[in-house]
């Protein structure tokens, strides 16, 4: 009985071996043409659509996609102010939002363009001794003034993590203790934010260029 309490004891002891990557599919260059015509300067950020099986995959990802395109020069109009809107007009869905048309989309806010985002991965799963919670994102930019396509992105994010020594009872033992933690500290969460970071901040290869508030505006 000792030798077993000490095992469990090594077992929750045990330092995970974490793993964050990135990932990108191959990308042909990116063509700025009409992008540096249009001159966007505010952007509205629709809400994601959601081909994951985690329900809350949707808010994460818009949650966190405003800060970068404020960060790399936009104005972005909130996400409250934006729900709320569909809201008293019916709209509740990303599907239903996303399919309103660009020029009805810029008579309502004045947003010079949307961000149509589709969540393709969010969650975690779990083999025997590890687990690997990943995030994937599509993002296109549209001009609503003339609905041209300015910009579109791919980003996946990764975090693995694999137990360690601690024989076969140690290595079972950690991975159910990681699987818990990563249900009560939503690790997915985190994850889309770093995958939102890199997709829509401004100066990443074949990403969006920088807005008008900031300093280095039409430098690339």
């Amino acid at each position: 009985m000792k030798a077993l309490v000490c095992r469990f004891m090594h077992a929750t002891a045990l330092v995970t071996t974490l793993a964050l990557v990135g990932c990108a599919a191959n990308q042909q260059q990116v063509d700025y043409t009409a992008f540096r015509e249009s001159h966007p300067a505010s952007i509205l950020v629709l809400p994601p659509l959601n081909e994951t099986l985690e329900v809350q995959a949707s808010n994460a990802v818009l949650a966190q996609a405003t800060y970068p395109l404020a960060e790399s020069g936009y104005y972005v109009i909130p996400a409250a102010v934006m729900a709320e809107t569909f809201h008293q007009n019916g709209l509740t869905t990303p599907a239903d939002i996303q399919n309103v048309p660009a020029k009805k989309l810029r008579d309502i806010f004045g947003a010079d363009a949307a961000l149509y985002m589709t969540v393709t991965s969010y969650g975690s799963s779990y083999a025997v001794f590890a687990s690997t919670a990943k995030v994937a994102i599509d993002a296109t930019l549209v001009d609503l003034r003339s609905g041209a396509q300015l910009w579109s992105g791919r980003k996946e994010l990764a975090e693995s993590s694999n137990s360690g020594g601690g024989g076969i009872i140690g290595m079972l033992v950690s991975a159910v203790v990681s699987q818990i933690a990563n249900t009560l500290s939503d690790r997915s969460f985190r994850i889309a934010g770093g995958a939102n970071t890199l997709l829509l901040s401004a100066g990443q290869p074949n990403g969006l260029l920088y807005g008008p508030r900031s300093p280095k505006y039409q430098s690339q």
